[in-house]
């Protein structure tokens, strides 16, 4: 099998991670970087690329296969845009757009031309979640009834030099949430409505530090979740999944409980408990308890396989344009909930 050709817009820190993927697979290599920083140019010549300072500027040199577009939020649809013109499919990270607006103009070009567009919500390529996901999905723990969630965790101060960071746009909803969005919809199915509190009392900064939030799912099970950048806490992904490295791990610790009517499985560490019979249902009763096997991989690398399936026309995207769309479309009702302090009601992907 011919091995496909990928370029790499942005070569900044998840950029340089997609360009080390793709050095190291077997489906695929390297074709350009696209970059007009500076830095750009020692990368490109280290991995012995052409470095292009746009996306036109290469497509008028060379049409790679697939493009990975590692850029800043908002030039994400223009560019994806402009890999659907020139007919290449794209990696859009995420978020899929910087605004609603923005992103479903995306998304009508892309459904209507059918671009090969996967937007990059790799936790959906997680060997754990997946693992998850299968479980609730089979019914092993019966109608789901709730789940309880966090993602705190503390950033540190030098973490807020820049000033964005400080005002509001640069806090933990529109930066952490959307990830922590794309597993519950994943694990629990759509969210309907959401209500949200949030509090800047820590830091003291114009942007929120703590929120919590409750969510309403389209089967009616419900969530809650807590979300602090300012809390002395192991109770997020990234510090339980074991998944990146570049964390301190502490996998004895869970971030999600997934509840239903006959068990639950606590997420990442895969502890079930189950009632062996359903008329054995009752606080009085033990539970049977094991813990799940799971089969750990890199979510980036499986990302990078699935991607070149995309390309292949072999599968459908995992994350559609749609999908992403949907991730923002919750994560800004949250906070719109935690401005007004009200229930917000979350239409369907459209």
């Amino acid at each position: 099998m011919r091995k496909l050709e990928i370029a790499v817009a942005g070569a900044g820190l998840i950029g340089r991670r997609h360009i080390e993927l793709i050095l190291s697979s077997t489906e695929c290599q390297l074709s350009a970087i696209v970059d007009p920083a500076p830095g750009a140019a020692a990368i490109a010549a280290s991995t012995n690329v052409p470095l292009y300072p746009t996306l036109s500027e290469m497509f008028a040199a060379h049409r790679p296969d697939g493009v990975v577009l590692a850029i800043p939020n908002h030039l994400h649809v223009d560019h994806a845009l402009e890999c659907i013109r020139a007919g290449v499919g794209a990696l859009v990270e995420k978020p899929v757009a910087h605004t609603l607006e923005a992103g479903r103009r995306l998304c009508d070009i892309a459904e209507r031309t059918r671009a090969r567009i996967l937007v990059g919500h790799h936790r959906v390529h997680s060997s754990v979640l997946a693992t998850a996901s299968e479980i609730v999905g089979q019914g092993t723990l019966g109608r789901l009834v709730a789940v309880v969630g966090s993602a705190m965790f503390y950033k540190p101060d030098d973490y807020f030099d820049e000033a964005w960071r400080r005002q509001a746009g640069g806090g933990p909803i529109l930066i952490n949430m959307i990830h922590e969005i794309g597993n519950l919809r994943a694990l629990c199915g759509d969210i309907v409505a959401v209500q949200a509190l949030a509090s800047n009392a820590t830091r003291g900064f114009a942007v929120e530090d703590t929120v919590a939030i409750t969510f309403r799912f389209a089967n009616d099970a419900l969530g809650t979740f807590m979300l602090s950048d300012t809390a002395a806490s192991a109770r997020s992904w990234e510090q339980t999944s074991q998944e990146n490295k570049s964390y301190a791990t502490y996998p004895d610790e869970d971030c999600y409980v997934v509840v239903g009517t006959d068990g639950s499985l606590a997420v990442p560490t895969m502890r079930l408990k189950t009632y062996p019979r359903r008329e054995d249902r009752s606080w009085w009763k033990p539970f049977e308890t094991r813990v799940v096997p799971i089969h750990r991989a890199d979510p980036l690398e499986r990302q990078l396989v699935h991607f070149c399936a995309v390309l292949r026309d072999e599968v459908a995207p995992r994350v559609s344009v749609r999908d992403g769309l949907q991730n923002l479309r919750v994560t800004e009702a949250i906070a719109e909930a935690a401005r007004g302090g009200k229930l917000v009601l979350i239409p369907e992907a459209s």
